[in-house]
């Protein structure tokens, strides 16, 4: 049996942000290797492609050899298992995050009693910042850059089809 420490940060990271890079970060310093699982979520329309924000969390770790991104479907604990986890990352901003965490926590406990879930408070500059708010700052060519990792902002103007404004007019 490996003694190694492996946990699971599940999301859409669509994009991937800099509060979504802090809670990975820290993560690290608990686990010996933590697996970014980009859920693949029929009921969402993804801006980027899973090997796209693959990339980008790649890109934003510096390809930390201690990090592994994959993508999954179904349920969660089940994917934990096959990975040989026995840990959940989560991250919280705010009270609102907590109730749903809480449920599903629960319920993944239910399903799976080996599987922890870990929860770690955003860091302050970022507890409000979520994927779909940078998306719609983006949207309307605000300045997104303190909220995501580089590259980042490039690829949702591109995406998006947004005018690259010069800083100062945004």
């Amino acid at each position: 049996m490996s003694t190694e420490r492996i946990a699971i940060y599940p999301g859409s990271f669509d994009p991937v942000t800099n509060g979504h890079i802090d809670i990975l970060s820290r993560s690290l310093k608990m686990f010996d290797r933590v697996i970014v699982a980009i859920a693949d979520n029929v009921r969402k329309k993804p801006l980027f492609t899973v090997a796209e924000r693959r990339e980008h969390i790649l890109q934003a770790v510096d390809h930390d050899p201690r990090v592994d991104v994959d993508a999954f479907s179904g349920l969660l604990v089940k994917y934990v298992k096959e990975r040989g986890a026995r840990f959940v990352v989560r991250g919280l901003r705010a009270l609102a995050d907590f109730e749903y965490e809480f449920q599903f926590a629960h319920m993944n406990h239910r399903l799976a009693p080996e599987v922890d879930t870990i929860f770690l408070m955003t860091a302050a500059q970022y507890f409000y910042v979520s994927s779909s708010l940078v998306k719609e700052v983006a949207q309307f060519g605000g300045d997104v850059d303190w909220m995501v990792p580089p590259g980042i902002p490039a690829a949702l103007r591109e995406r998006l089809g947004v005018i690259n404004l010069p800083k100062e007019d945004r």
